[in-house]
Formats: C-alpha cells, structure tokens, sequence
C-alpha cells in the first residue's frame, strides 16, 4: 500500500513522457512511429513499370510467333475456301488473341499474337516483283484484315479475363 493517497490517480492520468513500453506478451504498441530501424519500402511496380518476369516475357514471344503462324495458315484457308475459309480463318485468329489474354491475365497477352499477325499479313500483302501475293480476291482480303482487325481489338480491350465459376468453389449452378 503506498504511504500517498491519490499520488497514483494522478500519475495514471498525466500524459505520458517516456518511450514506447512492451506490452502485454512483450509487443511494442501499436501507433503511427515505426516498429523497426528499417528504412521503409517502395511499392512494386504494377503493368509496365514492374520488374521484368522472363517466363512471361517468353510467353509473349511465344505468343507473337503463334500469331504469325495463324496468320499464314488464315491467309492460305481463305484465299482456297472463301467463304467458309474466311470463317474457319477469323475463328482461329480471334481464339488465338482470346487464348493469349485468358492464358497471360494481362491485355499484352492479346496484343502479343496480334502483332505477330499483323506483321505477317502486312508482309504478304506487299508481294512479290512479278506483281503476285498471296491473298486470293480483294472481298476476301478486305474481310480479313477488317476481320482480324477487329478481334484483335476486342480481345484487348475487354475489361476482365471471365473468371471460372469452379474456381471459387461454386458448382456455377
């Protein structure tokens, strides 16, 4: 029992002027001052401004290789099968965008075989010195390039990658 009545009211109530005290389990409090010596962190970098990953950088190129691939094999199906080859040729172009944004989670993931489509189909249009190229007809030509245009930009500027209900756990029931 103390020999002061009332002397340790008041130093219960007066503000407190030393450092930070170990509490309960000897943890510091918690505050706004800093738990450690340590200088503080910078944030990662997200999109552009991350650190390079090769494994994804690999898969872009990967990518742009299929996308040349495409290309060609959709420039030889619809110049030889027009109309139908013209189809079989923009479905396979937009499922390889559409599989390059789902397989990346990124909109590179679809610009990267675009690219190497573009750069493809640009080739084989300019031809050869004897005045051939590879596109069959004009109609065809035109309705593939607007075609494949077009899903290219679909497929990367879709806001979200569509999410798989199984992942959740949900049956999607």
């Amino acid at each position: 029992m103390s020999t002061n009545p009332g002397k340790g009211r008041d130093r219960a109530r007066a503000p407190r002027t030393d450092g930070p005290r170990a509490g309960a389990r000897g943890k510091a409090p918690s505050g706004n001052a800093p738990h450690t010596n340590a200088p503080p962190r910078v944030p990662e970098g997200t999109g552009f401004t991350a650190r390079p990953n090769p494994a994804r950088i690999a898969a872009y190129f990967g990518l742009a290789v299929l996308g040349a691939l495409v290309a060609l094999a959709g420039t030889l199906v619809q110049a030889a099968w027009f109309p139908g080859g013209l189809i079989v040729a923009l479905t396979g172009s937009a499922g390889l965008f559409h599989g390059g944004r789902v397989l990346t989670g990124t909109q590179i993931g679809a610009l990267a075989p675009a690219v190497g489509w573009f750069v493809t189909v640009f080739l084989l249009l300019s031809g050869r010195p004897e005045g051939d190229y590879v596109f069959g007809d004009e109609l065809g030509l035109v309705l593939f390039m607007l075609g494949g245009t077009a899903a290219a930009v679909m497929c990367a500027t879709t806001s979200r990658v569509p999410q798989s209900a199984t992942r959740n756990g949900r049956s999607g029931i």
